[in-house]
């Protein structure tokens, strides 16, 4: 007998998973995922959503992103709070289930102020529809000088396991991932460390070889920031921190898909040499002018004109983006440099397996993606499904619905 409190189960038949062969039919049930079983298993006659072949997916992970709407994380301060909720907000309906927000190089007191700022938040942990913040991603500021990009200088320090404990300050808990040029350890004790803290190391911002690189994967570094931007090339003879990283089992590498930080050709080649989702990840990278038009805005003590979703210095220096997440998966889709399959899944289930979290599964909330491909004008799309599971239950009745 089913609980009084139990919903009615839905179901949603005909998806393509990421991961799974065929088409298959998932059960859902008080905003759960129930059940994903093949769709000639299923005996489904009402309280159905047929989406006649479309992919279907959890919301992406943005695992680097450096404000919204014009708030960049790094000046956070707690009258703030509100506006958080506002990114939030608008990253849901940009598709995305959670993020970390990204503090960039600048003062310890400024990171620690921040630090104090999204520990205190709450943000998506009400339930309401909102993009939660799933931990904060620290680049910098132990970074290689001659890769800093548009890091302040300023404000960089040097990688000892003092400094360290001095930036995280009493937040370590809030940190989830750490950005740093592992060159600049000299005595190696900074990433076994943090990885006691349960801290990601992510490598960038980099000199680093390739053997300086197998050193720090070997003590527990599993990802890459930001894939050929601020490290060396790929060389046949030395092919540095990047080349290690593709070759070793086990790491991602972070990409932004938005044809200009990257040329699509060495997307391509970092795609198949990476085999795709399997050691690849998409993030936005995206600013604080992320939400609004193109134009010149305020970044710490400098500014940065947006043209086109890209960021630039006035030296031109690459600094980010304004595109959201899904767009790289749109972007890479469109482009032919992988299948819909695998642009779906470097943007919802990679970064969840980099980070260690559980994709899209039994047990898992139903907070689903529907995508498309347009063959006719080459062409990625998606929607969020909240509409219609609120629909359903208002009509228990439910016939199937196309």
């Amino acid at each position: 007998m089913r609980s009084p409190t139990s919903q009615p189960i839905i179901w949603i038949v005909n998806a393509r998973l990421c991961g799974y062969e065929g088409l298959q039919a998932i059960a859902i049930q008080n905003a759960t995922i129930a059940r994903i079983i093949p769709v000639q298993e299923a005996n489904v006659s009402k309280n159905s959503l047929d989406i006649e072949g479309d992919w279907l997916s959890l919301g992406g992970i943005d695992l680097q992103i450096n404000g919204g709407l014009g708030l960049a994380f790094p000046d956070l301060t707690l009258t703030d709070l509100p506006f958080l909720e506002k990114i939030g907000r608008y990253l849901w309906e940009r598709g995305v289930d959670g993020f970390y927000p990204t503090i960039v190089t600048t003062s310890v007191e400024k990171i620690q102020r921040s630090l104090a700022v999204i520990a205190s938040s709450s943000l998506g942990k009400d339930g309401r529809e909102t993009a939660r913040i799933l931990g904060v991603h620290l680049e910098g500021p132990f970074l290689n000088t001659k890769k800093r990009g548009a890091h302040p200088p300023e404000y960089l320090l040097p990688l000892t396991l003092e400094n360290v404990k001095e930036v995280l300050g009493e937040f370590a808990s809030a940190v989830k991932i750490i950005t740093l040029a592992p060159e600049l350890d000299e005595v190696g004790t900074v990433i076994p460390y943090l990885r006691s803290r349960g801290i990601t190391v992510s490598l960038g911002h980099s000199l680093a070889t390739a053997a300086r690189a197998k050193e720090a994967f070997d003590r527990g570094a599993s990802m890459v920031t930001h894939a050929f931007n601020a490290m060396p090339g790929l060389h046949h003879r030395e092919p540095g921190l990047l080349g290690e990283a593709i070759a070793r089992s086990g790491v991602y590498c972070g990409l932004i898909a938005d044809g200009r930080h990257v040329c699509p050709t060495m997307m391509e080649i970092l795609l198949r040499a990476a085999e795709g989702d399997r050691g690849v990840f998409l993030v936005s990278d995206a600013l604080a002018p992320i939400g609004l038009p193109d134009g010149v805005y305020p970044w710490d003590a400098r500014t940065i004109e947006v043209k086109q979703g890209t960021a630039r210095l006035p030296d031109g220096t690459l600094s980010g983006t304004t595109l959201p997440l899904l767009v790289g998966a749109e972007n890479l889709a469109a482009w032919g440099l992988c299948g819909v399959e695998t642009a779906i899944a470097l943007a919802t289930e990679s970064p969840r397996k980099a980070m260690g979290l559980p994709g899209f599964s039994v047990g898992r909330s139903a907070s689903l993606l529907r995508w498309h491909w347009h063959e006719e004008i080459h062409k990625l799309s998606w929607h969020r499904l909240g509409d219609f599971f609120e629909n359903k239950l208002e009509d228990r009745a439910g016939s199937v619905v196309k």
